[in-house]
């Protein structure tokens, strides 16, 4: 592999170099309106479709005949779950085993006025003690992972 290349590894997803170019926007179909505001394309939106696919998959193999409740964090999550769980229905329709999916969703509010908060508050969905016992997906945006899984895992862990 180049130092300017990118490279697919079944374990890290995709590894795009930070002094990599990106690919020419003349290669692609985009709206004129995007074309001013761009100056390349990271990732094609195809590629992003098949690693979405590909996840999907995965969960299906671990799931094994459980079905989940999908637990959507917005805002920032709402696009790739909901793309991610038309790919889970689409192979489970397609598969010898149906799983049943449910879908909620919820807010996480981590600021008031421009400050951080100490305590993330959860706004929306429904009462989250009736996820006690049940497979939970959560699918969230990527923005605050660390501190958001820390704090969200020990919530579960009481339910």
């Amino acid at each position: 592999m180049t130092e300017n290349s990118i490279s697919l590894s079944t374990h890290n997803g995709i590894v795009i170099p930070d002094n990599w170019a990106g690919y020419n926007l003349d290669v692609f179909s985009l709206p004129s309106h995007y074309c001013e505001d761009l100056e390349c394309v990271f990732i094609p939106h195809g590629v992003i479709e098949d690693r979405t696919e590909r996840i999907a998959n995965e969960i299906m193999k671990d799931l094994g005949d459980n079905h989940i409740t999908v637990l959507c964090v917005l805002k920032g999550g709402y696009r790739f779950c909901t793309d991610l769980v038309e790919h889970i229905k689409n192979l489970s329709r397609n598969s010898e085993r149906f799983i049943s999916m449910r879908v909620d969703f919820i807010r996480l509010r981590s600021y008031c006025n421009d400050t951080c908060m100490d305590e993330m508050q959860i706004i929306g969905g429904d009462d989250l003690s009736k996820l006690s016992g049940k497979n939970v997906l959560i699918v969230e945006f990527a923005g605050e992972k660390i501190r958001f899984q820390q704090w969200f895992q020990t919530r579960l862990y009481w339910i």
